[in-house]
């Protein structure tokens, strides 16, 4: 009973001292996991990956599309480096796999791919495209991978806590941890992944526009994301936001980045613009006369 006890609290504590809030979006995150140690899981899963891909010959086989999605790639990573400038020690890298899947992403730590049948059924124009990247490289600027892995951990850190508080009071609740298990997967897990698409949506969108590409794109790419996917599953039970919601977000986003996609365009001075999800800054006031 007292180790019992004494596992409980140890679990509490960790749990209320497992969030930070994002310098980025000033959202509350849990972050057991650090973005180092989710960086380093994510190196030796993705050397794995490109070495077995490469055997299989399922790695960059078309050079020109490679040299694309580099090109494409690059401004993007710098202006992610200029908003968070701790990243430019990450070892960025990017590679085209061969899959029928329409995907792309970015690990912790800047470990990127773009699966071949994206580039071909969704066929982006390099503004789309950037807008793809963009998106992708935001999840792990904003520490999306291991805020995933922390809330696994707190999940489970959560149920076992609960069984050892059933056991202090005599009740045996391990029979519903894997029922409780479910449910705070569908009420945590899946709302924090659309909170995270929508940040990704809005800071890739950003992203892009300041590398000079046009943040319009994003709303013709996911016309097109809608057409090849046939629709999206309810947004209450989705990993990702409504494709309409989504769409019509993009739209506000975009507007709000058209002035600066014009200035790098034009080689001027790239105004001061936060979009709605960036903490505002405050303002100095001036000192009353007395």
């Amino acid at each position: 009973m007292k180790a019992a006890a004494s596992t409980l609290m140890i679990l509490a504590t960790t749990l209320a001292s497992g969030c930070a809030t994002n310098k980025i979006t000033g959202r509350t995150q849990a972050m057991i996991v650090s973005d180092e140690s989710a960086a380093q899981q994510s190196a030796e899963a993705y050397t794995q990956l490109i070495s077995e891909s490469a055997q299989k010959r399922a790695l960059d086989d078309d050079t020109y599309q490679l040299s694309r999605v580099q090109s494409i790639t690059k401004p993007l990573v710098q202006q992610a480096i200029k908003m968070r400038p701790d990243v430019q020690n990450w070892k960025w890298e990017v590679h085209i796999l061969k899959s029928s899947e329409v995907n792309a992403w970015c690990m912790a730590g800047g470990k990127m791919a773009v699966y071949t049948g994206l580039l071909q059924k969704i066929q982006p124009t390099d503004d789309e495209l950037a807008a793809i990247m963009g998106h992708e490289i935001s999840h792990a600027l904003l520490s999306h991978q291991a805020e995933k892995l922390s809330r696994a951990q707190m999940q489970r850190a959560g149920l076992t806590a609960g069984v050892l508080a059933g056991a202090l009071f005599g009740v045996n609740l391990g029979s519903i941890a894997s029922v409780a298990d479910s449910v705070a997967t569908v009420g945590l897990q899946l709302p924090n992944s659309r909170d995270a698409e929508s940040e990704a949506d809005t800071v890739g969108i950003e992203l892009a526009a300041r590398a000079g590409f046009n943040p319009e794109a994003s709303v013709t790419l996911w016309e097109k994301m809608i057409k090849v996917g046939g629709g999206g599953a309810p947004e209450w039970l989705s990993t990702h936001p409504n494709p309409e919601s989504r769409i019509a977000a993009m739209k506000v986003k975009s507007k709000q980045l058209m002035l600066v996609y014009e200035a790098v365009k034009q080689g001027k001075p790239v105004p001061d613009i936060q979009t709605t999800l960036r903490p505002q800054q405050p303002t100095a006031t001036a000192p009353r006369p007395r």
